[in-house]
């Protein structure tokens, strides 16, 4: 089942972003369930959130990687929204 994970980063919060971004980053490529991933970028260019897209069994187990995301742990997100998607072209 493939999950979007749709993050938009706190106000402010581009260097808790930076801090953590190396664990962040490991643990995407560590737990073998991320598709695609990258990060929101504002009008000036600065990240600003994350679109992260997971492969995993079921709703509950995409639930249970958002939650243990370094960011989600550093308190990073203002929002995150895990939704159902088909892949269609790419």
């Amino acid at each position: 089942m493939l999950i979007a994970l749709i993050a938009k980063d706190k106000p402010g919060a581009l260097e808790i972003r930076k801090a953590n971004r190396e664990s962040h980053i490991a643990y995407l490529k560590e737990t073998g369930v991320v598709a695609q991933a990258g990060p929101l970028l504002d009008g000036d260019e600065q990240m600003c959130g994350s679109l992260i897209v997971l492969d995993v069994a079921d709703m509950a187990a995409a639930e249970d990687w958002a939650a243990n995301d370094p960011y989600a742990k550093a308190e990073l997100f203002a929002s995150v929204e895990l939704i159902h998607w088909n892949k269609v072209i790419g």
